[in-house]
């Protein structure tokens, strides 16, 4: 009887209509602790065109074999529809997009997006880093930056579930996520529509009752793990 029921709860539950989705709080800036260097996550404005049309796209060649696509080949946005579509999703809760940024300057970028709340609470990571800024720590600082607040952080969206999919060939963010010792959960076959066609992706999870302290913790406490000049 208790096994009816709880389904039967479930189907009434989808079935019904619901709540809409909590906008998202988002920060006007995510700061890296004291000694990671002057480091931040903040959300992409309509100013930032010009600097960051410069970086993605002398990227392309770089970012290229992991950029994701339509499979049913729908027009691009220009940035500013872009970045209204962004505000739309900070709206409804479904997601958010953070440029990374060190001393002012953009270095990369930094989403949640697929965010599910409910029986779920959970959200994909994706991120990129210019490649003249490689091998100063910044994805992994992102991440765990961007997982404290999406986990952890009272105004953040109190996510039970952090996760990052990842083309088994790309062993630079295989790196991050082993940094943060985010948990290896296999593989899922034809996961994601990338370079035209359907690819394998490795999963990789946080869960909210992982964390016994912030994420940032786990990147070691010396300088050599921070973001350098360059």
């Amino acid at each position: 009887m208790s096994v009816f029921h709880s389904l039967f709860d479930a189907l009434h539950q989808a079935a019904a209509p619901s709540a809409p989705d909590p906008p998202l709080a988002v920060p006007a800036r995510l700061k890296a602790p004291a000694g990671r260097g002057d480091f931040a996550l903040r959300p992409l404005t309509l100013e930032d065109e010009a600097e960051w049309s410069r970086v993605r796209w002398s990227n392309n060649d770089w970012l290229e074999p992991w950029q994701s696509g339509d499979p049913q080949g729908q027009p691009g946005l220009t940035y500013a529809q872009w970045v209204e579509a962004m505000r739309r999703s900070e709206a409804d809760g479904s997601g958010v997009v953070f440029a990374m940024v060190f001393q002012t300057a953009i270095v990369g970028q930094i989403s949640l997006g697929a965010i599910r709340y409910g029986a779920m609470r959970t959200g994909l990571a994706g991120y990129w880093v210019d490649h003249a800024r490689i091998g100063h720590g910044f994805a992994p600082l992102a991440l765990a930056l961007l997982g404290d607040w999406a986990l952890r952080s009272p105004d953040g969206p109190r996510l039970h579930r952090m996760e990052v999919a990842i083309l088994p060939e790309n062993a630079r963010s295989l790196r991050v996520v082993a940094k943060l010792g985010m948990r290896p959960e296999g593989l899922r076959k034809g996961y994601m529509y990338v370079g035209g066609r359907w690819r394998d992706h490795m999963t990789f999870s946080l869960l909210a009752e992982d964390l016994d302290g912030p994420l940032v913790d786990r990147l070691g406490a010396s300088m050599g793990d921070a973001p350098r000049n360059v």
